[in-house]
């Protein structure tokens, strides 16, 4: 693996006053097309090379990326100027930020660049935290992120869009001891997650999940799903959606011996990013809500996705699953597609493009 990192740049400290104001009025993107609920705002908070997943640091967001084999540095105090503090990747799509230091994912391994924020001026190089994982390229990026037990989640795809790998090794979601590089599953049956976040009141996992292939338009749904205890099964490659078992599979195993969905989403949206609304500033509906990333399907005869979504929760139940943001897809063109969400901490919700290169920001000023 090559790392090539960049230096000369500074430092800059918090303000969440007007973070897109630097941006926006050299923006060139079709912003009006973008739809929301009445009260909601939407406006181009910088632009970021293939922005993927997002995490926040103390001063600075930061941002991984999939084609661009880079991770970016946007300083909070001045949005129009993001860096590059890491090059040369292997699809670092997932980052993670905690105690100072940066873990940045690769497609067989986790790296680390410590004590970050301070040495944006001269990046350290990365640093390996683990090579435990396989090299497969094939749903190989990750979207990474520290439970509330300290451990690092890291997913790991399966290497197909139908087969029947190592239960052990694929299709799985793993966590990672950063301290001793022990890795355990702690979820199974899970075809390829790029997005998941803790329920605030119980503490569970929950995470988005993309079906297979090829069966149609209408079949299989993505899923949104909910670990309610470590090593439960989620049905790939035997059963889809909680009730579709699968034509090849799905001969061998009951689908009621999986744990089904909390809630289906859309067939071949390509759900990525999901985060858990803990913000005040939005109406009090969305609290603990779920946002979701939906990329757009690459494969549908008719296209679908390319939108942020929302499911509400009631008692840790999806009760409604709506359209939040809409407006990338303008009939068989896109001119975005949403990869990761991120609530910040005045209330306001990131959004990160990959294909217009942009990260947005929602803010919301209507009646609570």
């Amino acid at each position: 693996m090559r790392r090539r990192l960049s230096n000369g740049f500074a430092i800059a400290l918090l303000t969440l006053g007007s973070m897109a104001q630097a941006v926006a009025a050299s923006a060139a993107l079709p912003l009006s097309r973008l739809e929301l609920p009445a009260g909601f705002r939407i406006e181009l908070f910088a632009r970021v090379p293939n922005a993927r997943q997002m995490a926040l640091g103390n001063s600075t967001l930061f941002v991984g990326s999939m084609r661009a084999g880079k991770v970016h540095a946007v300083p909070l105090s001045n949005p129009a100027k993001p860096m590059v503090i890491a090059d040369g990747l292997e699809m670092p799509v997932g980052v993670a930020f905690r105690d100072g230091d940066l873990y940045v994912s690769a497609v067989s391994g986790i790296l680390r660049l410590r004590d970050i924020e301070a040495n944006l001026d001269a990046p350290p190089r990365p640093e390996v935290v683990s090579q435990a994982y396989p090299a497969e390229t094939h749903h190989g990026w990750k979207f990474i992120a520290f439970g509330p037990d300290g451990k690092l989640y890291v997913p790991v795809g399966a290497p197909c869009n139908i087969c029947e790998p190592d239960p052990d090794r694929y299709a799985t979601i793993t966590r990672l001891d950063v301290a001793n590089g022990k890795v355990d599953v702690v979820a199974r049956g899970v075809r390829n997650t790029v997005g998941f976040d803790w329920q605030p009141q119980s503490g569970e996992l929950w995470f988005t999940d993309n079906g297979r292939d090829w069966l149609g338009d209408d079949a299989p749904p993505d899923e949104l799903n909910r670990l309610s205890r470590p090593g439960q099964h989620f049905g790939y490659p035997y059963c889809h959606g909680g009730t579709i078992a699968d034509p090849e599979f799905g001969k061998t195993r009951h689908c009621s011996e999986f744990v089904p969905p909390a809630q289906n989403l859309g067939a071949h949206v390509a759900s990525l990013g999901m985060r858990f609304y803990t913000g005040t500033q939005f109406p009090t509906r969305y609290r603990n809500a779920v946002f979701i990333a939906e990329h757009g399907s690459w494969n549908r005869s008719e296209k679908d996705g390319y939108r942020v979504s929302v499911v509400r929760l009631q008692d840790r139940r999806a009760v409604s699953y709506e359209s939040f943001v809409t407006g990338w897809l303008n009939g068989d063109s896109a001119w975005g597609r949403p990869a990761d969400v991120l609530v910040m901490p005045d209330g306001s919700l990131l959004i990160s493009d990959d294909l217009a290169g942009a990260i947005y920001r929602v803010t919301y000023s209507g009646i609570r």
